[in-house]
């Protein structure tokens, strides 16, 4: 049987890394989205030790910017004819609020508005699949929260923890609105909550979360483990237009978290914000293959497949603030 085409952000780094290499070893096509070439190149290094050089792809972006994220659909477009499954993985903590230079609070920019983005620009590409999947590596689940409708990027009273926390209903609702509009009546859309897994912990923290975060790492499920229900999914995709679960274990969308009123005011109110931001200006750039190439800051850097500029000056001109692996 023919691989799959997959596409990971927030490949380079922790779970969405490690999603993307099982698959290349199961003999899919795989394509991974971030903001660090040399975590790029690093991950071409290990296709290519798993005799998966011709099938993995990186493709050099900034998550955060919606212009960017909006790049990286048409270049994906350039990779592959379709699309077997979209996994959203790309997240970064920031104990200090920070505004992108777009004017989105950067979580709500990564880890919303960036999968929205993905979510529906790959509709065609999807479609042209047998068996279409996106899977949001989220938190359904997580328990009871609150979105501030009037102040999606936080700008009163800031805490990480509540901005990642509303990031994660935001995405429970994109899930929700996804299956109402039905941009494709073949996708299906996933909602998964790993767990505490031990992953990158991608983030910039202050001292008490830092010491929080370092209780987490030790008693979270390996990476290798806490993947198993997302191959799982993969391998089978589940027959209802949407669907939840946590660890592998279905979740209810009858609770407040998927409201339908309130999926579709989030819908608008994105759309909306979306409106504002102009396209990218930037040079698209991507790496496949092998890594027979130059070196460039520290890394080697391949030059099979690339467009635009030098990567270690795009890596320099990108824009700073947030860390290389929630913006994989």
């Amino acid at each position: 049987m023919d691989g799959k085409t997959v596409v990971v952000t927030g490949g380079t780094d922790g779970m969405g890394r490690g999603v993307a290499l099982a698959r290349l070893g199961r003999g899919d096509e795989v394509a991974i989205v971030g903001r660090n070439a040399e975590k790029g190149a690093a991950f071409l290094d290990a296709a290519a030790r798993l005799g998966a050089a011709g099938r993995a792809h990186f493709v050099l972006a900034d998550l955060s910017l919606v212009a960017e994220t909006r790049r990286v659909i048409g270049e994906i477009g350039t990779l592959f004819p379709k699309i077997d499954a979209l996994v959203l993985c790309a997240r970064h903590y920031r104990s200090t609020r920070s505004v992108t230079e777009e004017g989105f609070e950067s979580n709500f920019a990564l880890f919303y508005l960036s999968r929205f983005l993905m979510s529906y620009g790959m509709t065609d590409l999807l479609d042209a699949a047998d068996e279409p999947m996106i899977l949001n590596v989220c938190g359904p689940g997580a328990g009871p929260g609150e979105i501030r409708w009037n102040d999606l990027g936080f700008e009163r009273n800031y805490h990480g923890t509540d901005a990642m926390m509303q990031g994660g209903l935001l995405n429970d609702l994109l899930g929700v609105g996804f299956a109402v509009n039905r941009p494709s009546r073949k996708v299906r859309y996933v909602l998964l909550n790993p767990g505490t897994v031990a992953t990158s912990f991608s983030g910039e923290y202050d001292p008490e979360t830092e010491a929080q975060i370092e209780s987490l790492r030790q008693a979270a499920t390996p990476i290798e483990k806490g993947i198993e229900p997302i191959l799982a999914m993969l391998d089978d995709p589940p027959a209802e237009p949407i669907s939840a679960s946590m660890m592998g274990e279905p979740i209810s969308l009858a609770g407040p978290s998927f409201d339908l009123e309130a999926a579709r005011r989030l819908y608008v109110e994105t759309e909306k914000l979306l409106s504002a931001v102009p396209a990218s200006p930037r040079q698209p750039y991507v790496m496949s293959g092998g890594v027979d190439a130059e070196t460039a800051g520290g890394a080697r850097l391949p030059d099979l497949r690339h467009r635009g500029n030098h990567p270690a000056r795009r890596q320099r001109a990108a824009v700073g603030g947030l860390g290389d692996a929630g913006r994989r």
